[in-house]
Order: C-alpha cells, then structure tokens, then sequence
C-alpha cells in the first residue's frame, strides 16, 4: 500500500466519497464543482495514549478514507484536524462551558492545528496522505469577549470552538498556514494536488 508523496494511478477518475458527516467539509468540498457522496465513517477519534498530535491527524484521516463503508471502487477522501495548545491537546467542545475553557487556553497564546487528508481507493490499494500545520496566535480576551463570542457563534462541533470562516476571524491576532482551508476543516491545496496525482484535473 502506497503512503504519503506516492504517485497514485493516472487512469481515468471515478466518483468521489466523502468520508465525513461534518458539513463544513461537505461545503468546502463543493467548492472543487465536482460530484461526491457522503458517508458517515464510524471511526473512534479518540487518541491512543502518547500518540503525537501530527501522528493522531494522519492515521484518523486514514482510517476514515479506509472506512469499510466506503465504496472500494471509489476514490475516498478522509480528514481530521487536531489542536495543540499550551501542551493541551483539543478536539470538538460539544458543550458552552467546554468552549469557553478552550478559548480561555488559548487566550493570548499561539495555537497549532495539524489538517490531514488522505486520498484513497481500495480496490487499487492506493492512498496518499498530506498534512498541513496552522499556526495560529490568539488576542488577549477578556472574559466578556469570550462570553459574547459563544453567544453570538457557539461553534461547538469545532475544534477549537471558533469558526474561522466567520465572527471567529476577530479572535485572532494572526494565521499562518500554507493552505488557507486547512484551518476551516479540508485543505483545498493540498487535496487539489492529491486529486492530480490521482488523475483527476479540475480543470482538464
């Protein structure tokens, strides 16, 4: 099985299946104009104990492109994201009060998202995978900032509690990243670029 900058088949593309329930991958994926399902891949997120964050980002991209409710004739895309701040690994808050204890952390230092994809297809047991960091400074807010903020936008199935694409853009003091979508859930750039590996031009 081919891992990561492996050159994949160049024949000619098939359908493409997101595996995924989070809608804003759905919609950043709609951005290519290109036609794809979308699957629930049933994998456990959870992090296996002393598992480094960029190891956790790969492996649950893969396991979900790996879903066996995937179609195995299909090429199948799968990401994860995860947050590192203060030493803290984050994921979804689900919840206000666990929201507002991520942004308090974050509050006033930088925080490191690592964006995985992986591009596979089963039946030809090929798969390559490509990670993207987001390194991400956060203002000094006050507890008042933060409260109206998950008033107005309780972004409780992201990580980090925040939607860049939205109010969360005011959290911030700076984003660096060589993929501007990374942070939002997909990194566009770097599917694009396994999509051409894999044979499939968006604009051919």
């Amino acid at each position: 099985m081919s891992k990561e900058n492996t050159q994949l088949d160049t024949r000619s593309p098939q359908k493409l299946t997101l595996a995924s329930t989070s809608r804003y991958r759905s919609a950043l994926l709609a951005r290519l104009k290109l036609p794809f399902d979308v699957i629930d891949p049933g994998v456990d997120e959870t992090a296996l104990p002393g598992e480094a964050p960029t190891d956790l980002a790969r492996r649950l991209a893969i396991a979900k492109a790996s879903s066996p409710l995937a179609p195995p004739s299909q090429w199948v895309i799968g990401s994860d994201q995860v947050l590192v701040c203060q030493g803290h690994l984050m994921g979804k808050p689900h919840t206000t009060e666990n929201a507002l204890d991520q942004l308090k952390l974050c509050s006033n230092h930088q925080a490191t998202f690592y964006t995985a994809v992986c591009l596979k297809h089963r039946s030809k047991q090929l798969e390559c995978v490509s990670l993207v960091a987001t390194e991400v400074v956060f203002r000094d807010l006050s507890a008042s900032e933060l409260q109206r903020y998950i008033e107005l936008e309780p972004a409780l199935d992201c990580a980090g509690s925040f939607k860049v694409e939205g109010l969360g853009i005011s959290l911030f003091e700076s984003v660096q990243s060589s993929d501007p979508t990374a942070l939002e859930g997909l990194p566009l750039i770097a599917l694009t670029g396994l999509l051409r590996q894999a044979g499939i031009n968006l604009l051919s």
